[in-house]
């Protein structure tokens, strides 16, 4: 049993964990014993940060001076701002340009030099982290454009800063809370791709700014952080083509060709997450008076579990959701680094308070016995 090889770890315990809990059956998925669909309908981003950190859900008071803590953390250094500027200017890719500013924000941090098992002093950094985060994304997306760069406010919440800072309008209501349900979704999911680098780069000692630009690299990957944005490129096509939803979806099949937004490597039903976007997705359409992306979904959607046995995952509705909410299409992977990130942290404190080097092994399946010729001889 000792050398069965599990391509990709599927089905390995690697770790445990008090953090997330996915039944891939049921469809369901819980923070700290908390269902996704209570935390989306009641809580804020900031109150899941603080749960998956602290390991309780704060009162009141304890959620007013952690909201505090973050906003006051929002603006960066004027040399990320000036390097963002560099990466925006020389057309940088957009995750490329956050993996790049997140290692440069350990220069600028008041805890740099702690030790990186100081569970206290990575709580701060994984504020700043987070709370930075939203800031160079909108920048970035900004600056490329060739539009100013919005300054944070303190006086609004993780997402309404964010689409502020974005579109330099503050949000309305209803955008804010959709988005800052999307934030809560996105914020943790076991030990997927892009968290298990970071928890392999933080076994090494290695501090809290590694982990998560270990992380936010992985996430880049299209089979893992870039499916929404693909998701949505899939829908454009479709409706810029002569085809309905349907019509196009089997010519797709017909030739090979992946639909995308379907299938995980852990949930056999529907992902709980696609379930509320998709709910958001139509409450957006209907209240900009057009529901084509999310009834041209719908379509796709019943025809790939009818013909094919396959659910959406989290990606399919979050690229509607987003798009109808006026983001660019290759920002959607940034955003799932901006939520995710909380995940990150708290898997790396876990890490780091029980920690063991990750080191698996792999068959050698090569050359044996080989004789050495020298240089001259060859």
């Amino acid at each position: 049993m000792a050398d069965e090889l599990k391509k990709g770890l599927e089905g390995v315990l690697v770790a445990e964990s008090d953090l997330s809990y996915i039944d891939g059956d049921a469809g369901k998925l819980v923070y700290r014993g908390y269902t996704i669909e209570d935390l989306a309908r009641d809580a804020s981003y900031e109150e899941v940060l603080y749960l998956l950190w602290h390991g309780n859900l704060p009162n009141r008071g304890e959620l007013e001076d952690f909201e505090s803590e973050m906003a006051a953390h929002r603006a960066v250094h004027d040399d990320v701002l000036s390097l963002v500027r560099d990466l925006a200017e020389a057309d940088e890719e957009p995750m490329a340009a956050v993996r790049t500013a997140v290692s440069e924000l350990s220069a600028f941090d008041d805890d740099a030099d702690a030790d990186p098992t100081d569970r206290e002093a990575n709580v701060r950094k994984g504020k700043r982290i987070t709370a930075k985060l939203p800031t160079i994304v909108a920048a970035f997306t900004r600056l490329r454009n060739g539009d100013d760069v919005v300054e944070p406010r303190e006086d609004l919440s993780h997402a309404a800063n964010f689409l502020y800072m974005l579109n330099d309008e503050e949000p309305d209501d209803v955008l804010a809370e959709v988005f800052d349900q999307a934030l809560v979704l996105h914020a943790d999911h076991g030990l997927n791709a892009s968290t298990f680098s970071s928890m392999v780069t933080s076994s090494t000692l290695a501090d809290l700014h590694s982990a998560v630009t270990s992380a936010v690299g992985t996430l880049s990957g299209s089979l893992h952080g870039g499916a929404n944005a693909n998701v949505m490129r899939m829908l454009k096509e479709v409706d810029d083509s002569d085809k309905d939803a349907l019509t196009w979806v089997q010519d797709a099949l017909e030739r090979g060709d992946r639909v995308m937004g379907f299938g995980h490597r852990v949930y056999n039903v529907k992902d709980p997450r696609a379930k509320i976007l998709g709910e958001q997705s139509e409450e957006l359409g209907e209240a900009a008076g057009d529901t084509k992306w999310y009834e041209m979904s719908v379509q796709i959607e019943e025809y790939m579990q009818e013909e094919k046995g396959l659910a959406p995952n989290v990606d399919f509705y979050s690229a509607s959701t987003y798009y109808q909410m006026g983001i660019p299409i290759d920002i959607y992977t940034p955003i799932f680094a901006m939520s995710r990130v909380g995940g990150w942290i708290a898997h790396v404190l876990e890490q780091y308070e029980d920690n063991r080097l990750i080191r698996p092994r792999a068959r050698y399946v090569g050359e044996e016995d080989q004789e050495f010729t020298p240089l001259d001889e060859r």
